[in-house]
């Protein structure tokens, strides 16, 4: 009863901005699984060659770029996709951006930006494929859709990341939101907030691991089985039960400031 548990045998996933990051643990996290992986990012070159290294032979991860930051990009590849398969198990929704600016100065195109890519973005793209998603899920087997926020929609940091923090904290709620409309449609929504791991947007956890990690109460940053194993979890029959809820993933990060009097 219990050996297939976490199996993502015969299940295909969508990963946006699978390329690199958080997008790109969870990819591989699937395909060791079983899964087959579509993954999709702005640069095509780095989509391809993400693929390429992701698939190491076996053709379970397909490139298919594109820029999600507007309505149009989200329809587009949607086409792309059912070009491809008659229907979706898994769309993870993790493209995204930040930006950081003292208040005075923060401007309109870094509020605009982030806010497009992260929080509306995952609603239309979601959109797109709802036909997709709903094609193939089942009492037995629902379809899952999985949104990427952050542990900073969750509890401050101290930098200056306005549309960020207010972005991620948006798409906590969304999430609750659609799980609520497409759990009849037989698709579980759900939601990871990541804590400090090692990427291109969370450069103080790549390049000063042992600081962050000396304010992280587990002791460390979080490694890429942290990651693709919370989304196996939501994303597999293990996690067919979880349905609106956003699992912080983060060390006890949000929790430093307990012990240290202010935010970590």
């Amino acid at each position: 009863m219990f050996e297939n548990l976490f199996s993502l045998e015969g299940r295909t996933a969508l990963v946006t901005g699978g390329s690199r990051g958080i997008g790109k643990m969870i990819a591989a996290g699937f395909i060791a699984q079983g899964a087959k992986v579509y993954i999709s990012s702005r640069k095509a070159d780095q989509c391809d060659a993400a693929a390429e290294e992701l698939s190491q032979g076996n053709g379970r991860c397909i490139s298919l770029p594109q820029d999600l930051s507007t309505v149009a990009g989200c329809q587009e590849l949607t086409e792309k996709l059912k070009a491809l398969e008659p229907h979706l198990d898994i769309l993870v929704n993790n493209a995204g951006a930040a930006w950081s600016a003292d208040f005075d100065e923060f401007p309109e195109h870094g509020w605009d930006k982030v806010m497009d890519l992260n929080l509306k973005s995952p609603f239309f793209l979601t959109q797109a494929l709802h036909g997709l998603l709903k094609a193939g899920a089942s009492d037995a087997r629902p379809a899952k859709v999985i949104n990427i926020a952050s542990i900073d929609g969750i509890s401050l940091n101290p930098l200056e990341t306005y549309s960020y923090h207010a972005s991620k904290s948006a798409l906590i709620y969304l999430t609750r939101r659609l799980a609520a409309r497409l759990v009849q449609d037989r698709i579980v929504v759900t939601g990871i907030a990541p804590g400090p791991f090692p990427s291109e947007m969370n450069r103080a956890a790549r390049d000063q691991a042992d600081a962050v990690a000396n304010r992280t109460p587990l002791g460390r940053v979080g490694n890429d089985e942290d990651m693709a194993g919370a989304a196996i979890y939501l994303a597999s029959r293990a996690g067919d039960y979880v349905v609106g809820d956003t699992i912080a993933v983060d060390g006890g990060h949000a929790y430093a400031k307990l012990s240290s009097g202010g935010p970590s």
